[in-house]
């Protein structure tokens, strides 16, 4: 499937590029390419900007809308949508870019034809319509041979689990192959490795959450495990959802990631946009820092330890040294164990200003280091992290492994997603904050996350450093 997408992804390419061409030839009626070199024609030369802009574009635009989701059941008009929908915004895009940066400023005075643009869009909605309903038909095609269905487990003893099995079975274009039917969740993770299961549909109303969870936990995530159930248990799961019909039976799928590529791909952009200019800008505040680490106490200048990332993966987190060096890490080890506990013992301030989570007046922190963590700038080299993929600008705070080892099942959906620099925790209270309540703020975050959750909780962040909460 990776080399049909990239075949795909590559005609799509060339749809975009031939039909922004085309629009220009029959508008205009002059060529694209000079007849006495190896380049664009004069005429052509002030939408060659735009040409090289609108080919990734449309490209972005129809991985947006989905277009390249090949598994499970489609619709030709769903499908037909997303064309539009992609088509559309690719457009929009694509003339704003050319009015606005006038191709570099370099053709200020030229004056683009809006009948180019319309008649780029016309050209490209109708050869990607039928360029991708064609794909979808002959997709149909293979499966009804047994190719590119998904291994397909059901859970359910009830009638809709029988009519899900034969539904499925009589209509292969729809993409499943029914492996088997079982009764409960006991067995479901060696089932799934077994059989290389790539998706589970739950029938049974009277499944219990719990040993779903749990069952979900079990499954290793690198598996790519869809889960579906019956719309009578939505009201019980807590995780984004989304509704499909496969058939004549409509299912909710459970996604087990909370987010969608899309939603990962723009968090990752804006994470590696943030990260490069917050590294650039700090730098000479990051020189003063090392050097005023250095000369307060003997030892490194940066902290590297051990976190948990998302999905459980070990990475090494960077902060400035903050302790003495060599520092003995079972104190704050005890005082954790007592925080996840919820032990009276681990609030290390008072009834009026709790502390949670510290070690109370820690005898390891330098002079230097308390300055750093009272303003937050010990993890300014944390942004190296989120640039090279391990952290995420916003996010839920990384814990330390001998944190984890002490999770139950439901604290383990905190590494759903990838620990962040700041976060809804860090901006709600932080350390005056309970173990538990931080665990509800960060699984709030993760079920609920969006950009502009993102923008908020940076906009809340400086004020909550400069107050040194």
């Amino acid at each position: 499937m990776p080399v049909a997408k990239a075949a795909i992804l590559a005609v799509d390419v060339v749809i975009a590029a031939v039909c922004l061409t085309a629009a220009f030839w029959l508008r205009e009626g002059k060529p694209v390419l000079s007849p006495t070199a190896w380049a664009w024609s004069k005429e052509f030369v002030p939408y060659a900007g735009v040409f090289f802009f609108a080919l990734p574009v449309r490209a972005a635009m129809l991985f947006y809308q989905r277009a390249y989701r090949l598994r499970g059941a489609f619709s030709y008009t769903a499908e037909a949508i997303r064309i539009f929908k992609a088509t559309a915004v690719g457009s929009l895009l694509i003339i704003a870019f050319a009015f606005v940066f006038r191709g570099g400023f370099a053709f200020r005075e030229f004056s683009y034809s809006r009948a180019v643009f319309l008649l780029d869009f016309l050209l490209a909605l109708v050869a990607y319509l039928v360029f991708h309903l064609a794909l979808r038909y002959a997709q149909s095609r293979f499966r009804r041979r047994g190719i590119n269905l998904i291994p397909t487990l059901i859970v359910g003893s009830n009638s809709e689990a029988e009519q899900m099995r034969t539904e499925l079975a009589a209509a292969p274009e729809l993409g499943y192959d029914v492996v088997g039917v079982v009764h409960g969740f006991k067995q479901l993770a060696e089932l799934v490795r077994d059989f290389a299961i790539q998706e589970v549909i739950i029938t049974d109303e009277k499944a219990s959450t719990d040993k779903l969870f749990e069952a979900m936990m079990q499954i290793d995530r690198k598996r790519r495990v869809e889960f579906r159930f019956a719309p009578n248990l939505f009201n019980l799961m807590p995780q984004k959802t989304e509704v499909e019909q496969i058939g004549v039976l409509p299912v909710v799928t459970l996604f087990q990631e909370p987010l969608t590529g899309a939603e990962r791909f723009v968090k990752r952009a804006s994470d590696l946009l943030i990260s490069a200019i917050a590294l650039l800008v700090s730098s000479p505040l990051i020189a003063v820092i090392a050097i005023a680490t250095k000369l307060d106490s003997r030892g490194p200048v940066f902290f590297r330890q051990e976190r948990v990332g998302m999905d459980g993966r070990i990475f090494l987190c960077y902060k400035f040294r903050t302790m003495i060096a060599d520092a003995d890490d079972s104190i704050h080890r005890e005082a954790y164990l007592k925080n996840i506990e919820g032990a009276a013992a681990a609030n290390a301030g008072n009834d009026e200003e709790p502390v949670f989570g510290k070690v109370k007046n820690d005898p390891r922190i330098t002079r230097v280091g308390r300055f750093l963590r009272r303003t937050s700038l010990d993890e300014l080299p944390q942004f190296w992290n989120v640039l090279i993929g391990d952290m995420s600008v916003v996010g839920a705070r990384p814990p330390i492994p001998y944190e984890v080892e002490n999770y139950e099942a439901r604290h383990r959906r905190r590494l759903d997603m990838k620990p962040g620099i700041t976060g809804l925790w860090q901006v709600s209270g932080r350390n005056r904050l309970t173990f538990e309540e931080m665990v509800r703020i960060d699984l709030y975050y993760i079920e609920n996350w969006s950009v502009w959750l993102d923008l908020k909780i940076m906009f809340m962040t400086l004020p909550a450093v400069f107050r040194g909460n």
